[in-house]
């Protein structure tokens, strides 16, 4: 099965598909604790995890139509984390998720890439809720779904872990995008 999987450019990032070499620097970045202490079961993947999460994402866009993408920093085309949406079975909503290799963080590459994230999920896509579910001692991850418009509106438990539940609809994006808030 062929997908199309867009590319999305930011002023300092690109979206782009996932490509199997990717699989060497995203299992590099992962091997530090600190990048996956709130991800998924929280350990550090093997190369062969790495090499099947990016499998399992690039899967994701076939059955489902929208997923996950590799996220480039212009400027110097590393590859630098990965941002996208996913949904599997039994997962409590259509989530909106993030990871950046530590050497990014506070530079605002999340909020950026989640807003082009969203622009395009809640306009090519035809989403009409997006959620992130996030650790509640995660503060730098709140203060991103703060800034692209998120709420906290429950709890939810994944992998032994209790989670904040936070969403943004549809109109509440398209309103902060006409009230000035840019997308990206």
């Amino acid at each position: 099965m062929e997908v199309e999987i867009p590319t999305l450019e930011t002023a300092r990032l690109v979206l782009r598909p996932f490509r199997e070499e990717d699989h060497v620097p995203l299992h590099a970045m992962m091997q530090d604790p600190d990048v996956v202490r709130f991800i998924g079961d929280r350990k550090t993947p093997t190369r062969q995890e790495a090499w099947r999460a990016i499998a399992g994402w690039i899967g994701h866009w076939a059955l489902r139509g929208y997923g996950a993408w590799a996220v480039e920093e212009r400027a110097s085309g590393a590859l630098i984390g990965r941002i996208g949406f996913i949904n599997p079975v039994d997962w409590p909503a259509l989530e909106l998720g993030y990871m950046l290799g530590k050497a990014y963080w506070g530079r605002g590459f999340a909020t950026e890439g989640c807003r082009a994230a969203l622009d395009w999920g809640f306009g090519s896509a035809g989403f009409e809720r997006v959620i992130s579910l996030i650790d509640p001692a995660n503060t730098a991850s709140t203060a991103v779904a703060g800034r692209i418009g998120e709420t906290l509106a429950g709890e939810a438990e994944l992998f032994g872990h209790r989670l904040g539940v936070y969403a943004v609809d549809r109109a509440t994006w398209e309103a902060r995008r006409d009230a000035g808030h840019s997308p990206r």
